[in-house]
């Protein structure tokens, strides 16, 4: 009878610890959690659909045939795959637990590719040759340097790339044919870290390359294939500041497209002349930035985006003319990636929108006919009920008026809404109306309003913009969050006293700026891979991005502007900071390093002040696998119940 009686309590308690352990999400060995409660399972369940949205991207036409390469993901990261027809079966080919990043045909030869990957979100990307034909994975670099993917000859005989090997610091102008990696050679030596290689002529004896010093600065040059010998061919100018991008070889060889700001507030695009040294201005009837352009192989057309007030639209210009060409209706969103299929016929692109994740395109130029090559996953949720992006704007502390989008819940959500404020990261970057994705679970079943703000020093609203908040000028972007803080509150269908603030990276240290300069505006903050402190991030970032981030946030060595920086740092306002902050970090970013975020917590907890921490081991500069996605997104999900609606 006590040999029974011990068994059935064994059995109830086995069952009661199995039901207790059911009740709770259980996180990844990887992830290391501190002050978080355990998730109920609850949340995990109700969210589901809104984790299993799918993107694809665009990566490289075949040589030959009317197929592509693409990437997205089926397991818990990104990977390259096989698409043979416009809505055909999505073959995956590589198969990683790391994300897998550009992937590029030989333009001449469709037997193997070269991909790019790296390990733990370190971003010390290797690049790899892949056989079709055997299927065989063939290392191309050294395995510890960061190298660029780069881009091939014209012939398809050779890559130039950039990599770090040579000190870990500088980045140096590398030459390879993939097809026999011995052939691996340093064609030139530079001095920094903002070297790009963009296009090789069409004889393949120069390789035109960008020297990229910041947003507002930068330089194009030609470099001797064979020798390493450069020539500079836009002139220094130690008064004022321009930018070129996307550098392309016309197909005659005589001169370069490319982008600028140089007389202008905007980016344009330009033809520059080799023989006459003449800039022409292609696109001056436009007032906005050209953010991305292509020409296609045979030379004839020029495919442009243009950035209107944070829509990518596509446009189309005929090179001899220069004239525009007419481009059929594509829905209202963000065009990017564009790619000419080797034939000049079609050029493909990816498109996203508020209803639509990322998914590529094609047109077909003697048709105009549009065709959609993957469709990606919802979860099952119709994202033609997600809310449209409703440009909004509002007075900073001087004046000025400064954007962003908000996005509603239902109307079947009554009374003042509370609000998510999301900064976006960069901080030259720019929040457009793309797919909300897994934050629609905030709107649609919490109710919530998303604001994502465009504040000074964001991109696409011209140099001048650009430059608001560089040096002494940073605390000029906080105002800008506090004035949009004031803002909401003066809005009858906004909850003012139900407000949390969050960004990534630059949007993280907003954050934080936010959190410890206007505490008493929020309820609430969610950094992730946020800079505490701008000093020791400078001190610490690696050596290869030092330079050019001191160019944004000034120069720590300056005993001035060390001074002001660590006047300003969220890490030295602690005093200020009483509402909750839960941060999220990966231990590996090289961008961010997790110090940023220790140092923060650890002083929180002294203090006592609410901190939740989550570190993911096997991460970089955010979270890009999905299962540390996912619990990431439960947590917060948790501390948005906890600390915001409540």
């Amino acid at each position: 009878m006590n040999r029974l009686r011990c068994m059935v309590s064994t059995i109830v308690l086995f069952c009661a610890v199995g039901f207790a352990q059911e009740q709770w999400v259980k996180p990844g060995a990887n992830l290391v959690l501190d002050g978080i409660p355990p998730i109920p399972q609850e949340i995990a369940d109700a969210v589901a659909r809104y984790t299993e949205f799918r993107s694809a991207g665009l990566q490289s036409w075949h040589p030959t045939e009317r197929e592509m390469l693409i990437s997205t993901r089926f397991g818990d990261a990104v990977q390259i795959h096989h698409v043979k027809m416009p809505g055909g079966a999505r073959t995956q080919l590589t198969f990683f637990r790391e994300r897998v990043g550009g992937a590029s045909f030989n333009p001449k030869s469709p037997s193997y590719f070269v991909f790019s990957k790296d390990v733990g979100g370190g971003e010390w990307y290797q690049n790899y040759r892949y056989d079709l034909e055997s299927g065989t994975i063939r290392l191309l670099t050294d395995g510890k340097s960061r190298n660029s993917l780069g881009t091939w000859s014209r012939d398809g005989s050779f890559m130039a790339y950039t990599s770090t090997r040579r000190n870990g610091k500088d980045v140096d102008l590398y030459i390879i044919n993939p097809a026999d990696p011995s052939s691996d050679r340093l064609l030139a030596e530079n001095a920094g870290g903002g070297w790009f290689p963009a296009d090789w002529s069409p004889d393949g004896k120069s390789i035109a390359v960008i020297e990229y010093v910041s947003i507002n600065e930068s330089y194009v040059w030609l470099f001797d294939s064979r020798t390493g010998a450069r020539s500079l061919i836009t002139p220094k100018n130690t008064e004022v500041q321009i930018a070129y991008s996307g550098v392309e070889f016309s197909r005659d060889g005589r001169g370069l497209y490319l982008t600028t700001d140089k007389d202008s507030e905007f980016r344009r695009l330009a033809y520059y002349d080799l023989a006459s040294k003449d800039l022409t201005f292609l696109t001056s009837h436009i007032s906005w930035d050209i953010d991305s352009f292509e020409q296609s192989p045979d030379g004839k057309v020029i495919a442009f985006v243009v950035n209107e007030d944070g829509i990518g639209k596509l446009r189309l210009m005929d090179a001899v003319s220069r004239k525009e060409l007419s481009v059929p209706a594509l829905p209202t969103g963000i065009v990017s990636g564009l790619e000419w299929h080797p034939s000049s016929k079609e050029l493909g692109f990816n498109l996203t929108s508020t209803q639509s994740a990322t998914d590529v395109y094609s047109l077909t130029l003697s048709s105009e006919k549009i065709e959609r090559w993957t469709f990606s996953e919802t979860g099952g949720l119709n994202t033609s009920r997600f809310p449209d992006a409703e440009l909004i704007k509002w007075k900073s502390f001087d004046g000025r008026m400064i954007s962003g989008f908000l996005y509603r819940p239902p109307s079947t959500f009554t009374g003042k809404r509370p609000v998510i404020v999301s900064i976006h990261g960069g901080p030259e970057g720019q929040a457009r109306p793309g797919f909300l994705g897994r934050n629609a679970y905030y709107l649609n079943e919490l109710g919530i309003v998303l604001i994502t703000p465009n504040i000074r020093g964001s991109s696409g609203y011209g140099k001048t913009f650009l430059k608001l908040d560089n040096g002494y000028k940073r605390e000029d972007s906080y105002k800008d969050i506090a004035a949009l803080l004031d803002w909401i509150k003066q809005q009858p269908d906004l909850d003012g006293d139900r407000i949390m603030v969050t960004g990534g990276s630059y949007g993280g240290h907003a954050t934080l700026a936010v959190a410890t300069h206007y505490s008493d505006k929020i309820r609430c903050a969610v950094d992730v891979v946020g800079m505490s402190n701008l000093v020791t991030f400078l001190e610490r970032t690696e050596s290869y991005r030092r330079d050019l981030r001191r160019v944004e946030y000034g120069d720590e060595r300056d005993p001035g502007m060390r001074k002001y920086l660590e006047s300003i740092a969220p890490m030295n306002r602690l005093d200020k900071l009483t509402k909750p902050l839960f941060v999220i970090q990966g231990k590996n970013d090289p961008r961010v390093p997790a110090f940023e975020s220790e140092q923060i917590v650890a002083a929180l907890k002294k203090r006592s002040t609410p901190v939740w921490y989550l570190l993911a081991n096997d991460e970089g500069h955010g979270f890009s696998k999905k299962t540390n996605q996912d619990f990431q997104f439960y947590a917060t999900i948790m501390f948005v119940r906890e600390f915001l609606i409540k």
